[in-house]
């Protein structure tokens, strides 16, 4: 039997990419929960940059969402992830990219800052982000289908996914406003929303905003 552990913490994005990942390709992982504000040293020691998600499969372990993602599409074939055809796998990369350079890397940002000032200018490049993504992914005349790819459920659906799912807490407490013109890709996030993995493995936007509040106040006590 395979053997696989998920190392993750319940607010990470990135680790909830790595769940949903598994839960698509129908595979079963343990998962153990790490406190990021102090981490143990026996994560650290598996872990010496101390992130998550980290995946363990049979004793061997990998690290950083996106290759995680990589990694188990290319050792269990069932179920794939990324489309045959090249130029669509690199455009399911492609928005892989986006997701993590572009939306995750400004809402980092814009979680970890305490200056009031730089929230406005932050969120409003997240919303510029957001209109790319309606315009340029959901927008193409090409795209048949639900998915970012059309009909084809990929990795880069659920490389943005978990953004989505956090949204709330952005707008609570960063200022943030959803562009209201953006209803192609609210109906994309109903559509991801409805798949039995996610349904399985995803959390509510309640879940977030009751520990972000709690996250938000000992960091400010």
């Amino acid at each position: 039997m395979t053997n696989i552990e998920l190392f993750v913490a319940e607010l990470c994005p990135f680790a909830a990419r790595a769940r949903l990942v598994l839960a698509e390709k129908h595979i079963s992982a343990t998962e153990i929960e790490v406190d990021l504000r102090q981490k143990p040293g026996w994560f650290l020691e598996i872990s010496p940059n101390g992130k998550v998600p980290l995946l363990r499969h049979d004793g061997k372990l990998v690290s950083e969402a996106t290759i995680i993602a990589e990694y188990v599409e290319e050792a269990f074939s069932k179920h794939r992830l990324l489309p045959g055809q090249p130029h669509a796998r690199a455009q399911a990369r492609a928005w892989v990219s986006f997701a993590d350079n572009r939306l995750y890397a400004k809402t980092e940002v814009l979680l970890h800052s305490f200056d009031s000032d730089m929230h406005g200018p932050i969120a409003a490049k997240l919303a510029d982000d957001l209109r790319f993504l309606e315009e340029r992914g959901l927008a193409n005349p090409a795209r048949t289908g639900p998915y970012l790819l059309g009909a084809e459920f990929s990795l880069a659906d659920l490389a943005l996914y978990p953004w989505f799912e956090q949204v709330a807490v952005l707008e609570r407490y960063r200022s943030f406003h959803f562009p209201r013109e953006c209803q192609r890709l609210l109906a994309w996030q109903e559509a991801v929303a409805d798949r039995a993995a996610v349904r399985a493995v995803g959390k509510p936007a309640q879940f977030y905003l009751e520990r972000y509040a709690r996250l938000l106040r000992s960091a400010t006590a």
